[in-house]
């Protein structure tokens, strides 16, 4: 297995699987947290007295939003379970590889749980049209700073 340099470092294609999983992990680690806690705060409103006075709308975009946060929480665990999963079947590259795509459909999901989350609360506190537009500003702040950003980085470098 011979050493190769990409973006200035000198390691193996094992060293670099390793290098990448690490760094995956420490990405689905920040994100796992926020969405717990997301989650959590999710799944405990039906018990408030206030859940009742819902009307069909915001009970429909709460379930959505609860199978939706849920969907995320489990595609954030889904790399850790493809890598239990084929542990020392020497397919880290791989794994890596499955656990990117993952993690990028993953944060897709949590900016409409993010989305949703933010035109409930308006929704419920101001008004309907207060918060389709709160909803849509936070749809567009998380597409600049999660894919338009990045791209120009990418485009730059």
């Amino acid at each position: 297995m011979g050493i190769m340099q990409t973006d200035g470092r000198k390691e193996t294609p094992t060293e670099r699987a390793d290098r990448n999983w690490i760094e995956l992990l420490q990405e689905l680690r920040v994100m796992q947290t926020g969405v717990q806690i997301l989650t959590g705060f999710l799944l405990t409103l039906p018990f408030q007295s206030r859940f009742a006075d819902l009307d069909d709308y915001q009970r429909t975009v709460y379930l959505a939003l609860v199978v939706t946060s849920v969907t995320a929480t489990a595609l954030i665990v889904a790399p850790v379970s493809v890598h239990r999963s084929l542990f020392r079947q020497q397919m880290k590259s791989d794994i890596v590889t499955l656990g990117d795509r993952i993690t990028r459909v993953a944060l897709g999901v949590l900016a409409l749980v993010i989305t949703g989350a933010t035109l409930l609360v308006f929704d419920i506190v101001v008004g309907r049209t207060a918060g389709m537009v709160a909803g849509a500003c936070v749809l567009v702040v998380l597409a600049v700073v999660w894919v338009v950003l990045p791209e120009v980085l990418r485009r730059r470098g």
